[in-house]
């Protein structure tokens, strides 16, 4: 069973050491809980992808204290690179620039490029001070599964994994993965939607930035189709449809919709709330609860707001609901 600790000073330093081992800690982040390991050891590394069961070609984000780690990580950290730090860092936002050959092919599927992020959250931030260096880290699940976002999570997906140490940082403030921006190509261009906005990041760079969409695995995590899925059965359905869905069930469903929503029983609402950030903090969390019930499928009410962190869950919902689609790919 892995092991949940309090994140006091000796716990950080057990878990800095375990990480100088070549072995992998959970830890949070502001986003969602991570599995970490040595940027730069490659028997560090294959521990984490053999533990997540993560396709080899799936890159993974180096996470670093500060501009000047990241400048330690990549090449070619210019003035646009510095203005987004100085805005959004520590927080929600992950660059892609060119690797330093410290940096372990294997962490980014043999791709050049690495995305660096500094997270916000103190234990974090704790962990890598002590640390002294990257830590490559993915979300701290299995394979394709919903993203943990507290300690208890981690335990879940990994309660086969013995003595697996768990840095418990309650529940995470924003509760999606990082907005990940490629900085390597000709025009800036957001690989994967999160908190920190197309419209934040022009402001500050002072030019448009593209949406790269994409649905096969690219040089950012979680682009894949099938990706942040229950093991039930799970799709969208617009709000005006629920009702005649629902009538075609013959056995009690799980339906995750916005508060308010009518759900005549047998089946069961789980509500989400109206408001784009507490959505966010809550969406894999009430996709967990909703799975742990095992119901004959979840149907989801994606959001209709638009902007922000709304299109950043209705990303992560669609390819949540993908293998409904016929779709097997995981990262």
């Amino acid at each position: 069973m892995p092991v949940i600790l309090q994140p006091d000073s000796a716990a950080i330093a057990q878990c800095a050491e375990r990480l100088r081992r070549g072995h992998a800690v959970a830890f949070p982040t502001e986003t969602v809980y991570g599995l970490a390991c040595d940027s730069t050891s490659e028997a560090a590394v294959a521990e984490v992808y053999r533990l997540k069961q993560r396709p080899s070609s799936n890159p993974l984000i180096a996470h670093v204290l500060d501009a000047a780690m990241a400048k330690r990580t990549v090449i070619g950290w210019d003035i646009r690179a510095q203005k987004l730090a100085d805005a959004f860092w520590p927080g929600p936002l992950a660059i892609i620039l060119p690797r330093r050959t410290e940096i372990c092919a294997s962490s980014v599927g043999g791709r050049t490029t690495v995305a660096v992020r500094a997270p916000a959250h103190p234990v974090a931030r704790a962990l890598i001070e002590a640390f002294g260096g990257p830590l490559s880290a993915p979300s701290a699940n299995r394979s394709g599964r919903i993203s943990p976002t507290s300690a208890a999570d981690v335990a879940a997906e990994f309660a086969d994994v013995d003595d697996l140490p768990i840095l418990d940082g309650g529940p995470c403030e924003v509760g999606l993965e990082s907005t990940v921006l490629d900085l390597s190509r000709a025009r800036p261009a957001v690989l994967r939607p999160g908190a920190v906005t197309t419209d934040d990041l022009s402001r500050v760079l002072g030019t448009p930035v593209a949406i790269f969409a994409s649905h096969t695995q690219g040089a950012s995590p979680g682009t894949s189709a099938s990706h942040y899925a229950p093991e039930t059965r799970a799709e969208l359905v617009a709000e005006r449809d629920l009702a005649a869905r629902l009538a075609q069930e013959t056995s009690p469903v799980a339906v995750i919709a916005p508060a308010g929503t009518a759900v005549p029983a047998p089946h069961e609402l789980f509500a989400l709330p109206r408001h784009a950030s507490a959505y966010a903090q809550m969406l894999y969390s009430t996709l967990r609860r909703a799975d742990a019930t095992r119901p004959a499928a979840i149907l989801i009410v994606p959001p209709t707001e638009t902007g922000g962190l709304w299109d950043a869950a209705r990303d992560r919902l669609m390819r949540a609901t993908a293998r409904r689609n016929g779709s097997a790919a995981k990262s």
